[in-house]
């Protein structure tokens, strides 16, 4: 992220471009020079992530628990130094940085290839210098700030952008983050997170003054001076034949072997001998192969420039030209309901639903990188797995905007899975619900009991589970979300085992006794590459989840859906292991878990007994049905019928609970 090459540049060559600082006394400073204020620290959450994810285990799915214990503290450490933080999130991908964004993906599917290969070979995590974020780690980490009552936002555009306008505008001490960018912008000073120590609130801060002086340069011109070096905006192979051009003047002067350094330096002395004019800029782009988009150079310096800031190099009129255009565009939402897409603007804005914005907005949505293993094909990606919950969602989105033939818009997927070159997005149709999806605004909007029992069954629906509404309710929150998740896996992964299933409901079940500490002091003998894969399908299950619930008017509260309630990666290993040692369940299990498990299997079983007792009514039905239903074949395979066991259920109680929610 940020401008190619400029953190090295003022790391290793620019006097004075990092300087030492104290978080706590730069607080008490803003506080003197604006007394009765509150000093606020916005945080570029996305830019954090890897450095709040402190945990030792990182490949199994996460470790929840620790994660948000470990926010929890490094909250209270600014708290007590009087500072408030305001985290920010990327709420969506630009266009004109989505080339940016598929080159980043693939890069990391090969990391993720590395990560799986060292695992196979060693059965170990590797070092942390391989290091990969738990998948979901961004959305939920949304969720433990707002839970730990931090102010959260999620961006209507590129974040950092809107992070460093609400800086300037609320009068910050400054931005935490890790972007050069923050250096272009002119707005309040820019911290590093990479540099911080918690204990003593000392970081580097990056002087956007001193870099201008050094190079000689005013603060206007760091946009220009950035889309010359190459951004997410201006690509850097674009400006290479103007850099080098400079380059070569430049040495002509100066001896010097570092050339990075030099092509910086001498692009910045082009900039600073020639008319600080919009008529340069014209010059400019005549001597540049810009390609088809001739005010690239334009858009790049204006995406720098904060409401009621101008640029020496740009025409009077040009600001107000883009600002047009995406008026235009935000004028016209997929979602005709006005209301309906005001409400979901404000969640998003408040980091309160997830994707739902982005498909009433546009019908564009993205998914990045999964710990998932390209060469176990025994394991679709989870891409491919929660699709047909996505098209179910779609469809209740999306059901006042289908056309005049009753056909829904498509939605455009950037979803990273194996043999996915994300060239350009999946197109994927929105899939009514069985029996016809019910009216948006019932769900959004209204608040009486029916009204409650139609957004489980929604809910539900877009599982393929509506038919088992009535018993799950019976189960406290936590365990309805890992029954309705692990019954729909069931139906959609051919390959998932009676000890996977084991594993999951072990850990979940055992995790309700154990803290943070004594998750963290779990030690693993060895690590499966399946068990990882897995972990990773589970979390990114809850997310769906989450998804679900924010486009059904929210039937759960959000943090009853969050991970540390019900997932635990090294846990999960743990159990795994055992269960495919051939542990039965009872014995993956503490006695308090057993007590759970009991109660889970009192609520299910009626239901299971009623489906039994059509089955056993009329068996050839339920066979022709069977015949007819290519999918109905996930349900009978011999590893699902051996789930029914560790529930005191016969195999045929679970053929029909799979079958009635696959053929209805």
């Amino acid at each position: 992220m940020g401008v190619k090459g400029l953190y090295t540049f003022v790391v290793t060559t620019c006097p004075d471009g990092c300087l030492v600082i104290n978080l706590k006394d730069m607080a008490e400073n803003h506080c003197r020079t604006y007394p009765g204020s509150v000093p606020v620290l916005v945080v570029d959450a996305m830019s954090c992530l890897r450095h709040w994810y402190t945990p030792e285990s990182w490949v199994c799915g996460g470790q929840w628990r620790e994660y948000r214990s470990n926010l929890d503290s490094f909250i209270n450490r600014f708290t007590t130094a009087g500072i408030k933080l305001v985290f920010c999130f990327d709420g969506l991908v630009e266009q004109k940085k989505r080339n940016e964004w598929v080159k980043r993906r693939l890069r990391n599917n090969k990391e993720i290839a590395k990560i799986f290969e060292f695992i196979k070979a060693n059965k170990q995590q590797p070092g942390r210098g391989m290091f990969f974020i738990p998948s979901g780690l961004a959305t939920f980490t949304r969720s433990a700030l707002k839970s730990l009552g931090q102010e959260t936002m999620c961006s209507l555009q590129e974040a950092d952008y809107e992070i460093a306008a609400y800086a300037q505008k609320n009068n910050c001490m400054g931005i935490l983050g890790e972007d050069t960018d923050y250096l272009i912008y002119d707005t309040v000073p820019y911290f590093s997170i990479s540099k911080l120590h918690l204990d003593s609130l000392e970081t580097v801060m990056y002087s956007r003054q001193n870099l201008c002086h050094w190079l000689g340069l005013s603060v206007p011109d760091l946009p220009l001076f950035a889309c010359l070096l190459g951004t997410d905006t201006v690509p850097e192979r674009a400006m290479e034949g103007f850099r080098n051009q400079c380059l070569s003047s430049y040495r002509a002067k100066r001896q010097s072997c570092d050339k990075k350094a030099d092509a910086i330096i001498a692009v910045a002395n082009y900039i600073s001998t020639i008319p600080h004019v919009c008529e340069s800029l014209m010059d400019l782009e005549k001597m540049l192969p810009l390609g088809s988009d001739k005010l690239i150079l334009r858009k790049g310096i204006e995406s720098y420039l904060l409401p009621e800031q101008h640029s020496p190099w740009l025409p009077c009129d040009f600001k107000s030209t883009l600002q047009l255009a995406e008026e235009q565009k935000k004028d016209f939402p997929i979602c005709l309901d006005q209301e309906i897409f005001q409400i979901a603007k404000e969640q998003h804005i408040r980091a309160e639903n997830h994707m739902i914005y982005n498909i009433l907005s546009h019908a564009e949505v993205e998914c990045s990188n999964t710990l998932e293993d390209e060469y176990d094909t025994s394991l679709p990606g989870q891409a491919l797995i929660y699709c047909p919950a996505r098209q179910h969602i779609y469809s209740i989105l999306l059901e006042s905007a289908k056309d005049a033939s009753g056909a829904y818009p498509v939605v455009k997927e950037w979803f990273v899975y194996a043999g996915n070159s994300l060239q350009q997005p999946d197109l994927v149709q929105p899939k009514q619900l069985p029996g016809g999806n019910p009216n948006l605004r019932t769900l959004w909007l209204n608040r009486d009991a029916e009204t409650e029992k139609q957004r489980l069954w929604t809910f539900l629906a877009c599982f393929q589970l509506q038919d088992s509404a009535e018993d799950l309710r019976a189960l406290e929150t936590p365990f309805f979300a890992i029954c309705s998740l692990l019954l729909y896996l069931v139906l959609q992964v051919d390959s998932l085992s009676l000890e996977d299933l084991h594993a999951f409901m072990a850990q979940a079940l055992c995790l309700q006794e154990k803290s943070a500490a004594q998750l963290a002091d779990l030690q693993l003998a060895q690590i499966d590459s399946r068990a990882v894969q897995l972990g990773s399908l589970f979390v990114r299950g809850l997310g769906m989840l989450l998804m679900a619930n924010s486009a059904c008017g929210f039937p759960f509260q959000i943090d009853d859906l969050m991970p540390w309630h019900v997932f635990d990666g090294k846990l999960f290993q743990e159990k795994y292991h055992q269960a495919h040692r051939g542990c039965p369940l009872y014995q993956l299990l503490e006695h308090s878990a057993r007590v759970t498990m009991h109660k889970v299997s009192e609520s299910i079983g009626p239901y299971l007994q009623s489906k039994l007792s059509k089955w056993e009514e009329n068996p050839e039905q339920t066979k022709t049905k069977q015949l007819h239903n290519p999918s109905a074949g996930k349900a009978n395979g011999e590893s699902l019928n051996k789930l029914v066991p560790s529930l005191n259920f016969s195999p045929q109680m679970a053929k029909m609970m799979l079958l009635k929610a696959i053929n209805e």
